[in-house]
């Protein structure tokens, strides 16, 4: 039995943090036709505060990985906050990770993993597995170890149209 976005979530027992407002000029995320596009999000916890380091450095490849988790549930606030529910959303298409860190650390792929399989548990692993990037940064805004930027489809609407009169009432109608 599939469950619903939603339903994952809660069944997940996670708990969002409060969405991001913008630290720019830019919008947090925009829909075009059906994909949205998300910006660029950072590791904010329930508290509303930032988690901050440089893998290699200030922290390591697993702490890191949770930091991307935490990342994916900010993008997932966002989402909810500007759409209502994540059962508006079909697939995950794009996710870009980038990850704050020394100049030889070199398992970004694995530090995005906390993202990408947050959202796998979401949407399940057909349609929460997207393409994907995970690149070295020499440092992010804020000292965040992790930004990451996604790109999902929304499910077509499927608005109805009913006919509730015959061709021959509607052309009665227009002549009267």
């Amino acid at each position: 039995m599939s469950h619903t976005p939603e339903e994952n979530l809660i069944k997940s027992g996670l708990v969002l943090p409060p969405p991001p407002k913008p630290a720019g000029v830019y919008k947090p995320l925009l829909q075009v036709d059906n994909l949205i596009y998300v910006s660029g999000h950072g590791p904010v916890l329930e508290e509303g505060i930032l988690i901050k380091g440089k893998v290699g450095y200030d922290i390591n490849k697993d702490a890191a990985k949770l930091a991307a988790r935490q990342t994916g549930l900010t993008i997932l606030a966002t989402l909810k906050a500007g759409l209502g529910s994540l059962d508006k959303i079909k697939r995950v298409i794009k996710v870009f990770g980038m990850v704050s860190c020394t100049l030889n650390f070199e398992e970004h792929p694995f530090v995005i993993n906390g993202c990408s399989e947050l959202f796998a548990e979401i949407w399940g692993s057909e349609n929460g597995v997207g393409v994907r990037s995970a690149v070295g940064m020499g440092s992010l805004p804020g000292n965040i170890p992790v930004e990451i930027e996604a790109i999902f489809e929304l499910f077509e609407d499927k608005e109805e149209l009913v006919i509730t009169k015959s061709v021959t009432e509607i052309e009665i109608e227009k002549n009267a």
